[in-house]
């Protein structure tokens, strides 16, 4: 995928399980020529987990797009006037991020370019980490389904037996969503049987 000229916003919300799986997407944009603006919530800032230092994933999300971390309301603010951003991915965008975005709340660096880039009507992607999903915070996700160039990567469930209502985006196809947002486009099939068995 060809991203030479665009500028892409990877913001990440606390969902530590996901991580890892999103740094590999991250070096996709970097590695098909796009500049990479990294955008991390409070969450990620601060919290260790079992899946790793707040400290080790900032170094690496540093390393891999070679550009500051925006991780301030202040520092994120700019991002609307300046028109900086092609398009802005949120992966992973936990349940918690979802229903704020979905409320118009801005209370985090993310949501804050999250708002910037819908208020210059650009678009934005949506990859959802959530055990709620299928919970209280479907009529969240379902309110920015349908809401004017907002876009979701592809996702299901993730657990379907052990955690019924947890939805997990397919976060290998965050090039491909963002590619096609950028057309003005949802990537298909958006509801996908996320793991076998």
């Amino acid at each position: 995928m060809n991203w030479q000229g665009k500028t892409v916003g990877y913001a990440i919300t606390g969902s530590h399980c996901t991580f890892a799986e999103v740094m590999p997407q991250i070096q996709r944009f970097v590695d098909g020529g796009a500049k990479v603006v990294p955008i991390i919530s409070q969450s990620v800032l601060t919290t260790d987990t079992r899946f790793g230092k707040s400290e080790d994933w900032r170094k690496q999300l540093k390393d891999i797009t070679g550009n500051d971390i925006i991780s301030s309301i202040v520092e994120a603010e700019p991002l609307g006037p300046s028109k900086l951003l092609d398009v802005l991915v949120i992966a992973p965008c936990t349940g918690t991020t979802t229903s704020k975005l979905a409320n118009a709340v801005t209370d985090s660096p993310v949501l804050m370019a999250a708002k910037a880039q819908l208020r210059n009507g650009r678009p934005l992607v949506i990859a959802v980490s959530t055990n709620d999903g299928l919970g209280f915070n479907l009529a969240n996700i379902a309110k920015l389904i349908v809401a004017k160039n907002v876009y979701f990567v592809p996702f299901g469930q993730d657990n379907p037996t052990g955690k019924p209502n947890s939805l997990v985006a397919n976060m290998e196809l965050v090039p491909e969503a963002c590619y096609a947002a950028l057309e003005g486009k949802q990537l298909q099939p958006l509801i996908i049987e996320r793991f076998h068995g």
